[in-house]
Parts: structure tokens; C-alpha cells; sequence
């Protein structure tokens, strides 16, 4: 798909992050919802997003007692189908509506709408390690990708151990564990390995992830295989990471370490995908980058709602829940409780205007 940039759609620098923490104590003003609110939401998908949706839910129940909100963090793509059969009012999801799903009907909206990817969850993914006597790894895109197809079978493989001087990496098999459900974490993952790495990972970008190997159900899964198994490796959203040791990515000549701002960095770098719909916002995430700073292997992550629903009363509590979770105060408290990295001001304006669209 075609690209261009939108300059003021990027995430935002320490000074808007600092702004954002200062706001995200006052949770009465959660979404300033009219606290006449009543009802019923129904979402599922991205396990990615659950700490997340934790804090959204509970801030925004908090403000709006007759409000019960429910997300079921089934992966992104069991909450895609939900939503598009109608059974959720909106979907959690960690890749976008493809151009298929796009053309196609969604049951939970009324006839004929469409429905919007609205850009809310920024993190890094991380891989975790339980490995017998290493704390520290460091990995680049080629060993990552040869560990998670296969090619690389043991710790000890020459590769790694030029990666790690000095580390007694153990003659012992690798155990990687991928995601064993559809998922737009695995679909992450896959996009930044092909990117930076076509040869040794051909396949095209998807929630199915294509080799075999130990699988897991969900971020969480993935973790507890991890942290329970021998000699494993996984990659998961960094707010499930836990206790469990990370990699640090090279980028460049200089091995990053994982964080909020250096998340915030590479979407900085990044510009949107052009869509028919200029309410629907994806973001093509530029992984090559090697950019002082950036940690290009990082999740976008959606909430994914029409902008026209059967009921209007539905629709006035979609929007007042989507405005909070896209407003300074939902990504602060999201921030601070899920370690997510928060939209700048511009960014969370611009979301704002598309979850303003629903009717």
C-alpha cells in the first residue's frame, strides 16, 4: 500500500509523557463521560492489550457507575471475528483490518457501515529467555529469525556466540515458543523479521505464525512457557514480560534496549498507511530503521469499532469510552499501570477526531 506522512500523528517526546503521568491521578475525569452513561460494552481481542484494558475499564467504571464494560483478551484474531460476526461491540487488535475484512460486512455495526482501526496501544515486544546460566543475551534480526525458524538449534550455535563474547552460552537445545493462536503479535514479529531480513524470513506478515515449534494461547501463555520450560526462548508484549530476562536488539552498530521512548522513537520514524477512509488509521511501522535511539521491534495495537451502530445509545457509549482510552488521562494511567507507551497530545487529538466520526 501506498505511504505518506502525517507529521503530527507521532507519539510523544519525555516532556508530553511527563504531562501525561501529571493527568492520569484523576480518574473521575475519565473520558469527561457525562456521567449519565448507562449500559453494556462487549469487546474482545489482543491479549497484548489486557493490563491495558484493565486499567481503561476499571478508570472508566470508576467515573461511570452505571457503565459495565467487558473485554475478553481471546488474541486479535479471535476478537476480529467476533467483532465482524457480530458478537462484540468493538475488537481489540494488534494488526489492522486487512483490505479483505475491509470489504466485507460487520454484523456489530449497522447495514453497510464501515468500521475504523483506531491506533490506542504502543509497546515493545520483547524476547524473553529462561536460559541455564545466561543473564544477558544479545540478538540481531538474522539470529532471531534463525532461532524462531529452526535454523538455529542450539545455544552454542556460532552465531549466537559471536553475538555474545564472553557469555557461556550452554550446548543445549533451544526450545522457542511462538504464539500457538492467530495473533497480530505474532503478525508484528513477523513484519519486523521480514523486513530486516527477507531471506532467512520469507514469508509474508500474518497471525498465523508459519513454522512449527512449541506453541502457546496468548501473551500470557507464551510467558509461563517460557519462565516454566528449559533453555526457551518467546516473544510477547513487554508489559507480560515479568520477571524474565530480555534480549537487547542490535539496531545499527548499537544493541538497544527495550523502552517506552525508544518505542515512542521508531513510530516517531514511522508513517501511516493511505486508506480510503481517512478516520481509518494504520500505521506502517518503518522496522529497518537504525536511527539513534529507536527500538524497531514494536507493537501497534488497535481498537477496532464501526462508525455507525444499529443503536445510538450503543454508539454514545463506544465513543465516551474510546474518547477516554485515546484521551491524555486513559494513555497516562495505561502508561503508568501497563508500562504502554503514551500517545502525544497531537496524536491523542487525531484519534480523538476519528472516534468522533461514530455515530
Amino acid at each position: 500500500m501506498a505511504t505518506n506522512r502525517h507529521p503530527a500523528l507521532l507519539l510523544g517526546t519525555g516532556l508530553a509523557v511527563a504531562a501525561l503521568l501529571l493527568c492520569g491521578c484523576a480518574a473521575n475525569e475519565a473520558g469527561d463521560a457525562p456521567s449519565t452513561l448507562a449500559g453494556t460494552l462487549d469487546g474482545a481481542g489482543s491479549s497484548a492489550q489486557a493490563s491495558a484494558q484493565d486499567v481503561w475499564v476499571s478508570q472508566f467504571q470508576r467515573a461511570n457507575g452505571s457503565v459495565t464494560i467487558n473485554y475478553d483478551p481471546t488474541g486479535s484474531g479471535a476478537g476480529r471475528e467476533q467483532f465482524i460476526g457480530g458478537g462484540v461491540d468493538f475488537a481489540g487488535s494488534d494488526s489492522a483490518l486487512s483490505d479483505e475484512e475491509l470489504t466485507g460486512e460487520f454484523r456489530s455495526c449497522a447495514p453497510g457501515a464501515a468500521a475504523i482501526d483506531l491506533p490506542v496501544y504502543v509497546s515493545p515486544l520483547v524476547l524473553v529467555f529462561n536460559v541455564d546460566g545466561v543473564d544477558s543475551l544479545r540478538l540481531d534480526p538474522a539470529a532471531i529469525a534463525g532461532i524462531f525458524s529452526g535454523a538455529i538449534t542450539r545455544w552454542n550455535d556460532p552465531v549466537l556466540t559471536a553475538l555474545n563474547p564472553g557469555s557461556a552460552l550452554p550446548d543445549e537445545q533451544i526450545s522457542a515458543v511462538h504464539r500457538s493462536d492467530d495473533s497480530g503479535t505474532t503478525k508484528n514479529f513477523a513484519d519486523y523479521l521480514h523486513q530486516n531480513v527477507p531471506e532467512a524470513w520469507p514469508n509474508d506478515p500474518a497471525d498465523a505464525f508459519p513454522y512449527p515449534g512449541e506453541g502457546a494461547q496468548g501473551n500470557s501463555g507464551v510467558v509461563s512457557a517460557v519462565a516454566n520450560g528449559y533453555n526457551t526462548i518467546g516473544y510477547a508484549d513487554a508489559s507480560r514480560a515479568g520477571d524474565l530476562s530480555v534480549a537487547s536488539l542490535k539496531v545499527g552498530d548499537d544493541f538497544v534496549d527495550y523502552s517506552t521512548e525508544a518505542a515512542a522513537a521508531i513510530i516517531d520514524e514511522s508513517p501511516l498507511v493511505d486508506r480510503e477512509n481517512p478516520n481509518d488509521l494504520v500505521i506502517d511501522v518503518d522496522r529497518t530503521s537504525t536511527a539513534a535511539g529507536v527500538y524497531p521491534l514494536v507493537l501497534v495495537s488497535y481498537l477496532i469499532a464501526c462508525e455507525e451502530y444499529p443503536d445510538a445509545d450503543q454508539a454514545e457509549l463506544v465513543t465516551a469510552y474510546l474518547n477516554y482510552v485515546a484521551s491524555p488521562e486513559g494513555q497516562a494511567a495505561a502508561a503508568e499501570g501497563a508500562g504502554s507507551a503514551p500517545l502525544s497530545l497531537d496524536y491523542s487529538a487525531r484519534v480523538q477526531d476519528a472516534i468522533n466520526s461514530i455515530r
